[in-house]
């Protein structure tokens, strides 16, 4: 299931008068970032992650807004209730996507119909547009919604996977990007059925073990299971000091680089957060810790100055500390640029050249020079063994 232009349709929720309009979601400065467009402005060939200063350009008569992620995050939680309440086995994939195993339910009501009075009953309490896909697995439950837009339905009866997705294009596949998709072009792969025709030995030749999922997926062979939506994930970590410390220093920069660490963990892992805290334990065992609910997000710049904040509130100068810790919480799967409507290109393509870097080098061999008097944060260490880090020095934008 997947609410249509989510954003978009929020925005449409609180002023009527964008009924009907182009309109382009994001930040509001020439160097900002469309998070989402309505189906008017896609016709202009607007997209997101475009630039909006060129998204203006291609559609100058598009009315802008910038958005408010809490505004989207409630909206969101508004619709999981919903299916919490009605559905055995759920998985919140993003914050406007959802998975839903429906195994046994053809033996009460038929699955088709319980999804078609679900769909009905999330359009009439929330009025949101929502379309969904009905198939025998992930994948092609994915692509039949993508194909039942906008705001519509669509049931892929069992056996007929195949030939359901033959005659698609080959980027309608979820795994398939530009580079992907350009590679296979230029061996003049054009649709799905060309991929099922081909032995799966070719796909592994040519893409690696990428091409065997790729060649799975063409076929509608899908074994992934819905994992059971969980409201109490979370990630942390904490350091206890050899000596107790009152270096306000110090424990703001250990703090700030915690903060740092556990949102590239975010990123890796495809997670957002929405509550965040940080705990602090004195010389004398008192323990003490402030959380603070946000709007999802992933981004170091977002999550680094809470952090601090909280930090800074909690605070006693009058004792020695012995422990610091923060935690994210409220975690849901999804893209760490989705609620980031005020950020450009640069700043986007900044992130993900520190995250290529940390996957490849290790976690902490790349950070901020703010960071840099944290050599160990709790169980993330300098995976270089005292050999000097790759340390970056962002100045504000």
């Amino acid at each position: 299931m997947d609410l249509d232009t989510f954003y978009v349709s929020v925005e449409r929720l609180i002023d009527s008068r964008l009924n009907g309009k182009p309109i382009l979601l994001g930040g509001t400065s020439d160097r900002g970032v469309v998070a989402s467009c309505s189906y008017e402005a896609r016709s202009f060939g607007v997209h997101s992650g475009m630039p909006m200063k060129m998204a203006r350009q291609l559609c100058p008569e598009a009315t802008v807004v910038r958005g408010e992620a809490g505004t989207y995050s409630r909206y969101s939680d508004m619709v999981t209730e919903i299916i919490k309440d009605q559905v055995p086995v759920f998985e919140k994939a993003s914050i406007d996507e959802f998975y839903a195993d429906l195994t046994g339910m053809d033996k009460f009501f038929g699955c088709y119909q319980f999804a078609t009075e679900l769909r009905k009953s999330i359009i009439r309490e929330t009025g949101l547009p929502l379309s969904f896909g009905l198939s025998v697995n992930k994948t092609v439950s994915k692509v039949a919604t993508g194909e039942a837009k906008p705001n519509n339905q669509l049931r892929i009866d069992f056996g007929e996977e195949k030939n359901f997705l033959s005659p698609l294009s080959i980027k309608k596949i979820p795994m398939v990007g530009d580079k992907t998709y350009q590679q296979l072009r230029n061996m003049g792969v054009k649709v799905v059925k060309t991929i099922q025709d081909m032995p799966v030995e070719m796909m592994e030749s040519a893409f690696g073990k990428n091409g065997v999922g790729l060649w799975y997926k063409a076929n509608g062979i899908d074994n992934r299971q819905v994992i059971p939506y969980s409201e109490r994930k979370s990630i942390s970590t904490e350091r206890t000091f050899d000596k107790d410390t009152i270096d306000v220093i110090k424990l703001r920069t250990i703090v700030s680089a915690m903060a740092e660490n556990l949102a590239f963990q975010l990123r890796r892992g495809e997670r957002l957060t929405s509550v965040v805290s940080v705990k602090l334990r004195y010389s004398d065992f008192s323990t003490y810790s402030r959380q603070l609910k946000i709007p999802y997000t992933s981004a170091d710049h977002v999550l680094v100055p809470v952090i601090l904040d909280l930090f800074e509130k909690l605070y006693n100068r009058r004792l020695l500390v012995r422990l610091v810790g923060v935690r994210y919480a409220g975690l849901v799967q999804g893209n760490y640029q989705i609620d980031l409507f005020d950020d450009t290109i640069e700043r986007l393509k900044l992130y993900q050249a520190m995250d290529v870097i940390r996957n490849r080098f290790g976690e902490r061999s790349l950070y901020r020079a703010s960071t840099m008097g944290a050599k160990t944060i709790g169980r993330f260490t300098n995976p270089f063994n005292g050999e000097p880090p790759l340390i970056l020095a962002h100045r504000k934008s």
